[in-house]
This record gives C-alpha cells, sequence and structure tokens, in this order.
C-alpha cells in the first residue's frame, strides 16, 4: 500500500511536491478506506486523481513515479559504467539545472511501513536510504552518502560485498534485488508490481499465448455498453526468420529505450485477440482490434493490469484516464477500487484527468481531489482539495470550472480568453 510519494526537480516539478493516499478527517462517506494500521488514523485512500490546465504538471508527476520506478528496477541492471544517470531536472532554472533530482516514497509491504529515497546528479546517485517502522519504531536499514553506505543492525545479509558491487550510476537497492538479497528483493517487488505505464495492445495480445482474457474484462465490457460479449484467441504459425526477426526487435528496442521491451511476436506463433458482438439472428462476430473503437481499444489497454493490481493490492497509475473514454466508464473504473468486494486487497489507483464530471460521482471522496498549477515562473504544485472550505454538498465541478481552486488555465469565461487568430 502506498502512503505517500514526494519529488524534487523533476521536470516542471521544481520545488518539493507531495501526493499523499492518507485518508483525512472528513466525514465523507468512509465505506471506501482501506484499513493501514501503519498510519495514525488507520485509513488510507483507494483512489486519488489529479485535475489541472493542459500543461500543468499533471503527466509530470506520473512522470516521475515511472522515473523512481525504472531506477530501483532497471539502474544496476541497465546501466553501464560511466553511464551516468537517466533524469529531468526543471531546465526553466539555472540553478535547478544544476542542482540534484529528489524521489522518495513511504509504503507498506508485510504490515511494515518503509520510507525509500534517493537523490541523482547527472553522473550518480549521491544519496540513497532506507529506513523501517515495525511497531511505529524508526530503524536505520542503511544509508548511502555517494558511495560510503552504513547499514543498520536489523539488514542481515552480504550488505557490504553487495555495495562493493554497487555503480555510482546504480541503486543500492537495484544491486541488491539483483544479487538476491531477500530483504532487498522483496522491496524491489512492491516496485516491480507498481503499473505506471498501460499495456500496449501488441504485449496484451503476446501475454494472451500463455493465459486467456481476464473474464472480468469481458464483463467490464459489457457493463461499459460496448456490444462485446465474449473474446476468443487466433494463432497464427510465424515463418523462421519473422520470429527471429522480433528477437532481434526486442533487443534493439530494450537498449534504446534501457528498459525491457517485449515485441509484438515471439517464439513460433503470433496471438490475435478478437473480440464477440451479437449481431442480427443472435449470429456472434468476431472483431479483430484493429476494428474496435478507440474507447475499446483503450479500455482493454488499462483493465488487463488493472485486474491484476487488484489482485495483488499493489498500485496504478494512469495518465489522462478520461482520454478516448465515457465519464461512466472513467467512474466504473473508480468503483472497482472504492468497492470492499472488488478491492479486498488494499489496490490503489492514481490517475489524472480533465473530466471534471467525475467531481460528482459518489466514489470519490473530497480528499481523494488534487490540484495541479503552474506559477509564473513555469513551476508545477500539487495540493489537495482539503485545502479549501467545502461541504458535502457543494457543487465541486461548478467550483473548479469557476475558478475557486485554481488549477485552471483563467477563471473568466471562455469568450473573454485573449485568444487572437
Amino acid at each position: 500500500m502506498l502512503l505517500r510519494f514526494s519529488v524534487t526537480n523533476h521536470r516542471s516539478l521544481r520545488d518539493r511536491q507531495e501526493i499523499s493516499l492518507v485518508a483525512s478527517s472528513l466525514d465523507d462517506d468512509p465505506a471506501s478506506l482501506i484499513d493501514c494500521r501503519q498510519v495514525p488514523d488507520r485509513k488510507l485512500l483507494p483512489a486519488l486523481v489529479v485535475y489541472g490546465a493542459n500543461a500543468s504538471g499533471k503527466s509530470n508527476l506520473v512522470d516521475a513515479m515511472r522515473w523512481m520506478r525504472n531506477a530501483v528496477l532497471h539502474s544496476h541492471r541497465e546501466g553501464t559504467p560511466g553511464g551516468g544517470v537517466p533524469r529531468n531536472p526543471f531546465l526553466l532554472d539555472p540553478a535547478a539545472a544544476a542542482a540534484s533530482s529528489r524521489a522518495d516514497i513511504d509504503f507498506v509491504v508485510d504490515d511494515v511501513r518503509y520510507h525509500y529515497g534517493f537523490e541523482a546528479t547527472e553522473a550518480a546517485f549521491t544519496a540513497e536510504w532506507l529506513f523501517a517502522f515495525p511497531h511505529d519504531r524508526r530503524q536505520v536499514l542503511f544509508e548511502r552518502d555517494g558511495s560510503t553506505f552504513q547499514f543498520g543492525r536489523h539488514l542481515k545479509g552480504r550488505n557490504h560485498i553487495i555495495s562493493d558491487l554497487t555503480r555510482p550510476n546504480s541503486l543500492f537497492l537495484s544491486a541488491a534485488a539483483q544479487n538476491g538479497h531477500d530483504d532487498m528483493t522483496k522491496l524491489s517487488q512492491y516496485f516491480q508490481d507498481i503499473t505506471v505505464d498501460e499495456r500496449q495492445l501488441h504485449e496484451l495480445e503476446a501475454g494472451l499465448a500463455d493465459e486467456p482474457l481476464d473474464p472480468r474484462v469481458i464483463e467490464f465490457l459489457k457493463a461499459a455498453g460496448t456490444g462485446i460479449i465474449g473474446s476468443r484467441i487466433r494463432r497464427v504459425n510465424l515463418p523462421d526468420n519473422v520470429s527471429e526477426l522480433q528477437h532481434v526487435i526486442g533487443g534493439v528496442f530494450s537498449k534504446f529505450l534501457n528498459q525491457p521491451f517485449q515485441a509484438p511476436w515471439t517464439g513460433k506463433q503470433a496471438t490475435f485477440l478478437q473480440l464477440a458482438h451479437k449481431g442480427a439472428g443472435e449470429r456472434l462476430t468476431y472483431f479483430e482490434l484493429a476494428r474496435e473503437s478507440d474507447g475499446t481499444r483503450r479500455l482493454l489497454m488499462i483493465l488487463v493490469p488493472l485486474f491484476q493490481t487488484l489482485d495483488k493490492g499493489s498500485v496504478m497509475v494512469l495518465d489522462e484516464l478520461d482520454a478516448s473514454l465515457h465519464t461512466q466508464a472513467c467512474e466504473m473504473i473508480f468503483a472497482l477500487f472504492s468497492s470492499p468486494t472488488t478491492n479486498n486487497k488494499g489496490a490503489q489507483l492514481i490517475a489524472t484527468t480533465h473530466d471534471t464530471n467525475l467531481l460528482r460521482s459518489p466514489h470519490l471522496r473530497r480528499d481523494q481531489v488534487w490540484l495541479a498549477e503552474k506559477d509564473a515562473e513555469g513551476a508545477s504544485h500539487l495540493y489537495p482539495l482539503t485545502q479549501f472550505r467545502t461541504r458535502k454538498s457543494d457543487n465541486l465541478a461548478r467550483g473548479y470550472l469557476q475558478g475557486r481552486y485554481g488549477a485552471i488555465p483563467f477563471a473568466r469565461p471562455v469568450s473573454d480568453a485573449p485568444v487572437t487568430l
């Protein structure tokens, strides 16, 4: 479970910005909240949605979470000696561009709260730390200052050997997980289970070679009114030279992207998903994905990892949730995370959106709404709606569009906007 995440000096997020999934003391409906004894009030939010104007920094928050996840999972395995650290500092201020970037996170694994973070320059990770809080007491597991490591007595394993293997441009957590450190592998798996990027259609189809489409996806598509009532898999044998080409392409892209890339087809067969529609005379007709609407294809890319997230009790991060999706489809997604029946393992969703209709949803509490706004220097700021005095009966959508909470391009009628064509 995720408690909080913060980032400093990443893209437009120049100053330290933080989001929190710890529930507030609002008297909103508590039925959707997640029990968590590791926080003072013992309740976490199942979802958080971020609003803001275009280019306000919403997507940069998502990218910051992706950056941290990739550093933990890939900095040791994918990095090269002397290769530096890939990062994107705030470039509109020379002082920030030269300063280090930082990310840190509080999360719960196996009923223990952890605080983990790191700082990085273009050349190296300059700091890294991991604290545990069993029984609410702080334990230092390790701290890193450049190439100097200090280990707490509660962290068992080959700590000093692995620290010697940790390059300046790799994280100790990444190196330890790659070298079979039991405690670090467990924590690395937490980051592995975070879904930040939507499943691409070719990846979805390739994954169906081993297991069929989750029937819950079909039930969701039925309920969303897509006309889809079933699915099937069509497999096509590939010539040897085609499968070899896919292997080469996958390797090239993995190296270029500095992270694993799954080629559209692997092995000797290509897998294609077909979705069933009921037509005249109750006859079933199967469509290839290319014949489906943009919204249906987007739902597929979201729903497959979404149900995996619910099954694991992990975290899913979605940028522009409402892209190609109807408000009711988005609301159905929030409902899955808000229901203790469908979300019985404490899974959480973080999403950005422009759809103000969702502010009227019964599946969103006021403390689940956050806002992103840029200042005059181009730096983004994140803040919760609870910063403002609101009531449950307030029309939040209208208030937001009227500029009461900030995070919109301008607080005046659109017809008055200073646009010259």
